[in-house]
């Protein structure tokens, strides 16, 4: 029997991220993937908003992901296009790049730091105890870890075995994606008729095309063959342009579901094994990777012994609202789209609606992930949102403030005096850096707010306590995130 701390099922970009963030911290995990290594998968997600560029940023990665996408100002609203140009972040854009490359790229930084893949092995089942979770392989040896983090897609085996529910809305049509070789070059861009939005695209001029159709009986199941995408292409165009070949095809429904626990003893999930959606709005990916990056400095300190075993709770109160909002959106652009004339009068309401500069904002906050607001209580505005990506001066000179997040350790910035504060109880955990900002503080959606005279900033980037002249509350928000202070 093998053992590690964390057994992380499922290798796409939310186990990846997971992984990388654990090893980070210091915990030996291992990621079990069912695929071989080198495959991936294609064209499924096709953008990185800017929070999760962001995040990537805050690990010292995100120059390795933006040379290779395609940078766009905006966002889309069921295909209503929302500038985030003017939003207050280094990353205002969506950055068109599809999974296969962002998985990969995620792929070789986890090899970077040796982080264990068995690929070509499946989890069957697992069992829990106080002590752990034995973890089954198919034709291989039983795994022993502490926890067991889901991992593995809608269809998850991990939350199946746990015994976890899955409530939420069954599938009311359905789409067939592929990327494909055709003799004849078709007209790209968007098409709408009585069938649904159907769209023909090439990004790079020898990359394969990309086909989306929505099909005409809704709702199939099973993969489709190559001739079901030539008969849809027929249905909807009145030809196949010449179709050589297809790979990667595959079928995706608006089937929304949301895990109604995210824990279950020692076994969790992160992200379509907690909540799976339609595509609209591109927020899939996205949100897993955001899934990971929150679960994975509060699994680390739990295994590690800093935290109480409860700030895994905070993961579920923090991160299960995102995915509700994002659903209820998802849900909503799919009506939005749907051809019949009454739902395209509403579509037209919302265009107009959000042709104004407020509804835009916020809206565009969402889809763009730069509006999260975790609920830390009252206070600051900063409070639980995303602290800003800063040009910080300190006393070696000037940098992003991005920079110090590097090592996903915790950080606190003393905008005051230097000296004014004492963390010395959490020095083995915590970074204290002084420093000084003369610009000012804008977050996107909500505008400027008043300058902090300190700021604590958990590992995942967000704010968990704020000085406005005074410490007040700092050694309850040390404790509450970061532990127990240390034995004098």
């Amino acid at each position: 029997m093998t053992g590690h701390a964390v057994v992380i099922v499922g290798g796409g970009p939310t186990g990846l991220m997971l992984a990388a963030e654990l090893t980070l911290a210091g915990i030996d995990a291992v990621v079990v993937e069912r695929r071989t290594t080198g495959e991936f998968e294609g064209s499924r997600a096709g953008g990185l908003h800017a929070r999760t560029i962001e995040i990537l940023d805050q690990r010292g990665i995100a120059e390795r992901f933006v040379p290779e996408g395609q940078k766009y100002p905006g966002v889309a609203y069921a295909g209503i296009p929302l500038e985030i140009s003017d939003f207050p972040s280094r990353h205002n854009y969506l950055l068109g790049l599809w999974q296969r490359h962002s998985e990969r790229i995620l792929g070789e930084w986890v090899a970077e730091l040796d982080v264990p893949l068995m690929s070509g092995t499946e989890v069957t089942g697992f069992t829990q105890d106080d002590d752990g979770v034995e973890v089954e392989l198919s034709g291989g040896p039983t795994l022993h870890a502490l926890y067991l983090v889901g991992c593995d897609g809608g269809r998850s085996i991990v939350r199946k075995a746990g015994g976890i529910d899955f409530p939420g809305v069954d599938a009311s049509t359905s789409w067939m994606m592929a990327e494909v070789e055709m003799d004849d070059e078709p007209e790209f861009g968007f098409h709408h008729d009585s069938i649904g939005t159907h769209v023909l695209n090439r990004r790079e001029p020898r990359e394969p095309i990309s086909v989306v159709l929505t099909e005409r009986t809704p709702i199939r199941t099973g993969e489709p063959s190559i001739q079901d995408l030539r008969d849809a292409l027929v249905a909807v165009y009145g030809t196949d342009y010449g179709l050589r070949s297809a790979s990667r095809i595959s079928r995706f429904t608006d089937m929304t579901r949301q895990a109604a626990a995210y824990r279950s003893g020692r076994v969790l999930l992160a992200g379509d094994a907690a909540h799976v959606h339609p595509p609209q709005g591109g927020q899939g990916l996205n949100i897993g990777v955001q899934d990971a990056v929150n679960l994975g400095w509060k699994l680390a300190q739990v295994v590690n012994g800093t935290s109480p075993e409860s700030l895994l709770d905070t993961y579920y109160s923090e991160r299960h609202p995102i995915a509700a909002q994002v659903l209820r959106h998802t849900m909503a652009q799919v009506a939005l789209i749907r051809p019949d004339q009454r739902h395209q009068a509403v579509h037209a309401a919302m265009r107009e609606l959000l042709s104004m500069d407020e509804p835009r904002k916020r809206f565009a906050g969402m889809l763009s992930g730069l509006d999260i607001h975790y609920d830390l209580g009252d206070g600051h505005p900063l409070l639980g949102r995303r602290m800003p990506d800063l040009d910080l001066s300190i006393t070696d000179g000037s940098l992003p403030l991005f920079e110090l997040l590097r090592d996903a350790r915790p950080l606190l910035i003393n905008l005051g005096q230097p000296g004014e504060i004492d963390t010395s109880p959490w020095a083995d955990r915590v970074k204290l850096v002084d420093g000084s900002y003369k610009g000012e503080w804008e977050l996107p959606v909500l505008g400027v707010v008043n300058a902090p005279t300190a700021v604590l900033i958990r590992p995942d980037g967000y704010v968990a306590w704020v000085g406005a002249g005074t410490n007040h509350g700092l050694t309850a928000a040390l404790t509450t995130w970061f532990g127990a202070p240390a034995a004098a």
